[in-house]
């Protein structure tokens, strides 16, 4: 197959969609199909007779690593050169509609939020993943929260403000400070004092103009992927120091995952059932991967819904699809098998 993996993007998750695109490029490309990589953001600046041409020719170089803080945008824009503020990079349309599917390797604003889905499905090019709707509303998590409720699916209580307002309500300490749309925990707090909740919002205000600010949920954190309808394995996440932030998601080493989960046959059909249930709710199809707590009282809490998870080196899904028999360049295959029914 001709395929385009597309990543990067104008993103604070930047720098994890490259890596996740480079190794889905090297994965497709051992299995002997045509692949191309291509930063949405950027585009296309190689030069080509007809787009079908570039599916032939292998890019080298490709490797990347991530760095311990998000990305600077303002550098980024810088480096592209552009005085519009559009996202759509040089002849990314055109070499899109030329492939037979696109690889969505793109993380946060923009290609998680249903936006370039939307494009796509305008543009006649077929994509991975769910579909602009579902993709807009897990992006969204006090949206998703409001149906995780709505379906009976419990979640940590929550109050949602937005930039300006006269005054910062609190829900009382601890809690967490995050952005409303954001991902890979950039801009997220755990507060415990005024002082340190005054810093949180700022913190959070930063990356976006709405702000979810949650009870904290003392107790063990889990992550459930689903691929075609199915859950696959739980992964116990276990920081050595601190909680999931940016650089213990994606440093190696940081953190403990443990897969499957070491919290026995019961609880394990219960926390996969929910997820199902929250990826009902949220309409997400394809695949995706779910976020939760799990408190003393070994009650479970659902976070977010994650509609592209990440497929880097540390990343949680291939680990899950590895525990069930499919590497890395199987699981790749399988996200496109499943993705293109939606086409039938």
């Amino acid at each position: 197959m001709n395929i385009v993996v597309l990543c990067g993007g104008y993103s604070t998750e930047r720098d994890v969609s490259i890596k996740s695109g480079s190794l889905i490029y090297e994965a497709l490309r051992s299995k002997g199909h045509n692949a191309v990589l291509i930063d949405s953001y950027f585009g296309y600046t190689g030069e080509y007779d007809s787009p079908e041409d570039i599916f032939s020719s292998v890019q080298e170089n490709i490797s990347f690593t991530i760095g311990e803080t998000d990305p600077d945008l303002e550098k980024i824009k810088a480096a592209r050169g552009q005085s519009d503020d559009s996202r759509i990079g040089s002849n990314l349309i055109e070499v899109c509609r030329a492939a037979d599917i696109v690889f969505m390797a793109l993380h946060g604003e923009d290609g998680e939020n249903g936006k370039f889905q939307a494009l796509f499905d305008i543009e006649g090019i077929k994509y991975t993943g769910c579909g602009y709707l579902a993709s807009a509303i897990a992006m969204n998590k006090n949206l998703s929260k409001k149906l995780f409720l709505m379906s009976g699916i419990g979640t940590p209580d929550s109050i949602t403000l937005n930039r300006g307002e006269s005054h910062y309500p609190n829900i009382g300490f601890p809690c967490v400070v995050k952005p409303c749309s954001g991902g890979s925990s950039v801009g997220t707090s755990i507060v415990h004092t005024e002082t340190e909740y005054a810093a949180a919002l700022d913190l959070a205000f930063k990356y976006e103009d709405s702000v979810l600010v949650e009870t904290y949920v003392k107790g063990r954190e889990f992550t459930v992927g689903i691929l075609d309808g199915k859950p696959l394995p739980v992964v116990e996440i276990i920081p050595k120091e601190g909680f999931y932030d940016y650089k213990n998601k994606y440093q190696a080493g940081l953190t403990e995952e443990l897969c499957p989960a070491p919290i026995g046959e019961a609880l394990t059909k219960e926390v996969q059932a929910l997820a199902l249930k929250a990826a009902d709710a949220l309409m997400i199809d394809s695949y995706c991967r779910l976020d939760f707590l799990m408190d003393e009282n070994e009650k479970f809490y659902c976070l977010e819904a994650n509609t592209l998870p990440g497929m880097t080196t540390t990343s949680l899904v291939p680990m899950m699809a590895k525990e069930i028999g499919l590497d890395y360049p199987e699981l790749c295959e399988k996200i496109i098998s499943i993705s293109m029914k939606k086409y039938e």
